[in-house]
Order: C-alpha cells, then sequence, then structure tokens
C-alpha cells in the first residue's frame, strides 16, 4: 500500500479516485492545482503522483518538471483526456512512469498503479552491500565468503560504465538485488529503473510493452503507446528472466544493443534510445542456444559482464550472518522483541541443503518467528518450518501421484503433435493451479496472489494469457 497525490482540476475525478484507492488500502492525497501539488509534496511523503496534463495556470508537464527538481525518484503517471503524441513523447522524456488517456478502466489503471509503486520502492529502497544498513528501508547483500567478495568487487568495478551486464544464479540468490545495487551506484542512479519479468508478461502483449506501437498498428491500437524502453530514457532496463524470452523478441533486443535504437510496431523509422541493459536469468544459456531456443549472438552482447551469484550451498559460512539478519528484520517488522537462535539452531541450518537459497532461508525464519512464542528458535522451529513444504508436496503426491501424471504426459508426447508441446504442458499445468487458487479465494484477485506467493500485476497478466474466466464483483466502470 502506498501514498498516491491526485492533482487534478476535475473535482469528481479527485473524489472518485479518492473513493477507490482508498478502498484498496493506500493513503490519497488531492489537489486541483500544479501550485497545490507541489505544495502538498513538500510537506508530504508521497510515494506516487497522478498528474493530470492540463491544469489552470502551471500546465501538467511544468508541475512534472518541478516535481522532478524537488524529488527525481519519485514515479508520476501523467494523464489527460487530450492526448497528443506530442504530448506523450514529452512525458515520456522528461521520466513519466507512464502515459494514459482518459476515460480508463479501473483493472487497468490499479495495474498500473501498483507496478508505478513498485518501481518507486525499488529506487528508494538502497541495496547496501555487507554493512549495517544506513536507513530501515535498505536491503543488504549479505556475505563474506571469497565469491561474494568477488561479486562486490565486480558491482564497484562495473557499476560505474553503461556496460551490459548478465546476471546468472538459480532462483532465489539474490539477482534483482544485485541489479538494484548495480543501478543505485551507477551515474545513471537519478534516471528510471524499470524492471521487465519476461516471464510474467504474456508473449503477446511483451513486444507492444517494451517497444511501444504507432496508431493503427493492430486492431485496437487508436493511440501512439510509449514502450518501457523509450520510458526509460536516460535510465536502466532491468530483464529478468531474459532466458525465458520469446525468440521472436530477441533480434529486437539484440538490434537495441548494437544499434542503441528500436522500432515501435507498426513504424519504420528507428527511435534512438538511451539506456543501460541489465540482464538476468537462472536458465542454461549454452544449452538454451544448443537447442535453438536463445539467440547466440545476443548472448555474447548480454555477457560483456557476467556476474555469477553462488548457491546458498555453496557459502555455508555466510548462512550464520544471514539467518541473523533475516531474525532482526523479521522481528523489527513484527514489533517484537529478537529471541535470537540456538547454537544447534545455527549448526542445523548449516547442514540443511537449501534448494530455495536465500529466498527459502528467509521465509524458514519468518516461519519460525512467527510460532517460536517469544523463546529462542529451535531446532525443532526451523524444521517445521522447512518440512511444511516437504508436506505440502507429499501431500499432492498422494491426491496425484507422480506415476498418474509421468502417464498423461508420455500420452500427450506420443500424441503426435509435438509443436509446441513443452510449453503446452507447462501451461496445462500453470493454468490449473491458477484456476485453484482463484476458487479458492472466491476470484479474488489480490488474495489469490498473495496464495501463490506472485505479485497482482503478474497474476493479472497469467490470467489474460491463459484466458481464464473469473467469477468476481471487481467493478470495470470507467472513472
Amino acid at each position: 500500500m502506498g501514498t498516491i497525490l491526485i492533482v487534478d482540476d476535475d473535482h469528481q475525478l479527485r473524489q472518485s479516485f479518492e473513493k477507490l484507492l482508498t478502498e484498496e488500502g493506500h493513503t490519497v492525497l488531492t489537489a486541483s492545482s500544479g501550485e497545490a501539488g507541489l505544495s502538498v509534496i513538500g510537506s508530504a511523503i508521497a510515494d506516487l503522483v497522478i498528474l493530470d496534463v492540463r491544469l489552470p495556470k502551471m500546465t501538467g508537464l511544468e508541475t512534472f518538471q518541478a516535481i522532478r527538481e524537488i524529488n527525481p525518484r519519485l514515479p508520476v503517471i501523467v494523464m489527460t483526456a487530450f492526448g497528443t503524441t506530442e504530448t506523450a513523447i514529452e512525458a515520456t522524456k522528461l521520466g513519466a512512469f507512464d502515459y494514459v488517456l482518459k476515460p480508463f478502466d479501473i483493472p487497468d489503471i490499479l495495474t498500473l498503479i501498483e507496478q508505478a509503486l513498485e518501481a518507486g520502492r525499488l529506487v528508494r529502497s538502497r541495496v547496501e552491500m555487507d554493512v549495517v544498513p544506513k536507513t530501515e528501508s535498505s536491503e543488504i547483500i549479505i556475505g563474506q565468503c571469497m565469491p561474494m567478495q568477488e561479486l562486490y568487487k565486480t558491482i564497484g568495478r562495473v557499476a560505474p560504465t553503461d556496460a551490459t551486464v548478465l546476471i546468472r544464479g538459480e532462483s532465489g540468490t539474490g539477482k534483482e538485488l544485485v541489479a538494484r545495487a548495480l543501478y543505485q551506484h551507477s551515474l545513471r542512479a537519478d534516471k528510471p529503473f524499470l524492471v521487465i519479468n519476461c516471464v510474467a508478461i504474456p508473449e503477446t502483449l511483451l513486444e507492444s510493452e517494451l517497444f511501444g506501437y504507432e496508431k493503427g498498428a493492430f486492431t485496437g491500437a487508436v493511440n501512439r503507446r510509449i514502450g518501457r524502453i523509450e520510458q526509460a530514457y536516460r535510465g536502466t532496463i532491468f530483464l529478468d528472466e531474459i532466458g525465458d524470452m520469446p525468440f521472436s523478441i530477441q533480434a529486437k533486443i539484440l538490434r537495441l544493443l548494437e544499434e542503441k535504437s528500436i522500432e515501435r510496431l507498426g513504424g519504420r523509422e528507428p527511435i534512438p534510445v538511451d539506456v543501460r541493459i541489465i540482464a538476468a536469468t537462472n536458465r542454461d544459456l549454452e544449452t538454451a542456444i544448443a537447442e535453438g531456443c536463445f539467440r547466440e549472438d545476443l548472448y555474447y552482447r548480454l555477457k560483456v559482464v557476467t556476474v555469477r551469484l553462488p548457491p546458498l550451498r555453496e557459502r555455508l559460512q555466510d548462512i550464520p550472518r544471514l539467518a541473523d539478519h533475516f531474525l532482526a528484520r523479521f522481528a523489527r517488522d513484527m514489533n517484537m522483541d529478537n529471541p535470537g537462535m540456538t547454537l544447534e539452531t545455527k549448526e542445523m541450518l548449516n547442514r540443511y541443503h537449501w534448494p530455495g537459497n536465500v529466498r527459502e532461508l528467509s521465509n524458514a525464519i519468518q516461519k519460525a518467528l512467527i510460532f517460536s512464542r517469544g523463546c529462542p528458535i529451535r531446532p525443532e522451529d526451523i524444521s517445521q518450518a522447512i518440512q511444511e513444504k516437504s508436506a505440502m508436496i507429499e501431500k499432492i503426491e498422494d491426491l496425484c501421484p507422480e506415476e498418474t501424471i509421468r502417464q498423461w504426459v508420455r500420452r500427450t508426447l506420443l500424441s503426435g503433435n509435438n509443436e509446441y508441446v513443452f510449453d503446452s504442458l507447462r501451461e496445462h499445468f500453470a493454468s490449473v493451479i491458477i484456476r485453484e487458487a482463484l476458487d479458492i479465494t472466491g476470484g479474488n484477485r489480490s488474495r489469490a496472489a498473495k496464495l501463490l506467493g506472485l505479485s497482482r500485476p503478474t497474476l493479472l497478466a497469467r490470467i489474460e494469457k491463459y484466458r481464464l474466466k473469473v467469477e468476481t464483483s471487481v467493478r470495470t466502470e470507467e472513472i
């Protein structure tokens, strides 16, 4: 949840926004002019500004420029009922998070607001490297083993350059933290930092999301749309899970890296862009190249500098420090006294293989703290937290034995229709899981996202990708 400032001279729209966003759990501030909006920003902490272009006296774009001078990292969504190409491009070049036309659908604007709030949080939250965080909002990369020491050196050497960086590591090793550290220590730290998850966005939308489109490029393209790459003008784009990027889009990313230009969908003219690319993957790209799933030329363009994050099983000496850090952080977040943990507990943490890496360790510590009743964390507390996952897997296997699944997969593979069969099987299981989560929560997307461990925008994207029908009372009227 966040504090959102609405700057618009339309009293009814401000009231509608205030009612809608308050129901979503946000704190809403309002202003009817640019001058009043700047006054609010000067006296209150806002996480996001939604700004109309047509304002009395000081225009929306003039207000936006003044906001950037006060707080260059504050995300701003620009909106207007009188969209022009020039206004869209100018707002984007000034660093607007996005540009939307009135009227708009409530689900769409809520998704955009969540994305903007998350982007703002990522930019504001400092990433420190194995030191005491300077502020409570800071995050920290912890580790004193040799591979982590080399990581710090690499970040220090590479961050001030514009070199493309490829971050490699298993899920849960902290790739996004490293990407943010590279950004925050770069010469572009006061410019946008946009995260694009190549898995979370459906393939049919990813290209337009990245590159934008021209009016008339496809059915429904009634206005020109500026893509994320242009929105990150002079900033940094983090392409997470790039190993899963569709092959058709990889060529356009290659052109971006080689020629520093892009083309919008439906466009014919190259558009110069100035962005730095940081990419991350947990996939074996060399195998993907051999299988024809990843472009070899893009691979070499991405790995100008390669950063490898070691799995937790290769840095056992860091586990006690990580555990102490997570315990202190969660105790603070829950307003609890830090109970500490026994020596036997730390020894147990070192013996476990941690397939989920740092993320799994963090979750285990949080669960153990919740059930410890204020006593020092004991080995059985950790065992219970870890075994919940194993018990869940065993329960699923009892209900749907592995052999049954294997036989069904075998029949599908032998059916003779082998085109895209792997993707088809994977998406089938994913859609089943999402349908069950929506059924459990009665169609409540926010609760379903929390149940699945996904962000709400990611869940919405996958609902659209799998064309799932959701029985829900979510409103779709326009404001």
